[in-house]
């Protein structure tokens, strides 16, 4: 019993790392908390079952699964990456330099926005995904754990690595590093600040939307409120990690999908969705930096 649910919990936190990530990296830079974040998870969710439909309709899928699955995280991600650019020049690149309620009622404002345009162009019924990978699966020590999930946890696993590398190691990475920790100096030194912003956004929304490619083959539907819930759920994980904080992001995430998996099994289901809210209440209480987080000084 046990096992099954450390593996279920650390299957949905895996997808609340993915998207806790474009929460910290914008806010790592920017300082301001993008909450029309959630809403680009779940434009990624439709895209999905739109890009797959398309291509079943086209016959791709019961010739090739592997590659349909492929082009449906690539295109829904391409797709993502464009609203995550738009969102930025639109709703925070004017803000940039205003007070810092703004940005804030730009993001709530947007957030409701993209909430009621999804609801308008797709509907209020919710959207079914077709299984596409088998629900069966594997025993590890007494518990089931399905080709599905397996394929989240190694999808999530490789996103977040390669994100790590991307920072670590290429030179993009380390200009985005640089304007983390002092945007003037490095447009001082040569980098262009507006790009390295516009290209975080891109990664941010291109993991949103690979985190809702998997929920929708995960759960089997969508509707266009998921993205209001599951946002939350990855600021809250972004929070306890520690906001601004890439490793914390994920440990985070991952923390918080194995205290709702745990606490749905023993305590009971019907109170998964306050598992994140208490979290967040004791974080912000008790480590308001984070379980990684440093405690740094009001930038002037």
């Amino acid at each position: 019993m046990f096992i099954q649910q450390l593996i279920n919990g650390l299957t949905l936190g895996s997808v609340y790392a993915l998207i806790a990530l474009g929460y910290t990296m914008v806010y790592g830079i920017l300082q301001i908390i993008n909450f029309a974040h959630g809403e680009i998870y779940m434009i990624g969710a439709y895209m999905a079952i739109i890009v797959l439909g398309i291509l079943t309709a086209a016959g791709l899928t019961a010739v090739n699964l592997p590659l349909s699955i492929l082009l449906v995280f690539i295109i829904s991600g391409l797709f993502c990456g464009i609203y995550g650019l738009t969102l930025e020049r639109v709703a925070y690149r004017p803000l940039r330099h205003a007070h810092r309620l703004s940005p804030l009622i730009s993001a709530i404002g947007m957030s409701i926005f993209l909430q009621n345009y999804v609801m308008l162009t797709q509907g209020t019924v919710d959207k079914v995904f077709p299984h596409i990978i088998p629900s069966t699966g594997m025993e590890i020590i007494g518990a089931s754990i399905s080709y599905l999930q397996i394929f989240i946890l190694a999808a999530s696993f490789i996103l977040m690595t390669a994100l790590h590398l991307f920072i670590k190691k290429t030179r993009l990475g380390k200009a985005m590093r640089a304007t983390s920790q002092d945007s003037r100096m490095a447009s001082l030194v040569g980098i262009n600040v507006d790009s390295v912003i516009a290209v975080t956004f891109v990664i941010g929304s291109i993991l949103a939307a690979a985190a809702g490619v998997m929920v929708a083959m995960y759960y089997g539907s969508v509707n266009f409120f998921i993205g209001y819930t599951a946002g939350i759920k990855a600021f809250t994980a972004a929070v306890l990690g520690g906001i601004g904080n890439i490793p914390g992001a994920m440990l985070g995430g991952l923390l918080l999908g194995l205290v709702e998996g745990l606490g749905a099994s023993y305590i009971s289901s019907e109170y998964k969705d306050v598992f994140a809210f208490l979290i967040l209440i004791l974080v912000l209480i008790f480590r308001p930096t984070g379980l990684l987080g440093e405690r740094v000084g009001e930038k002037v």
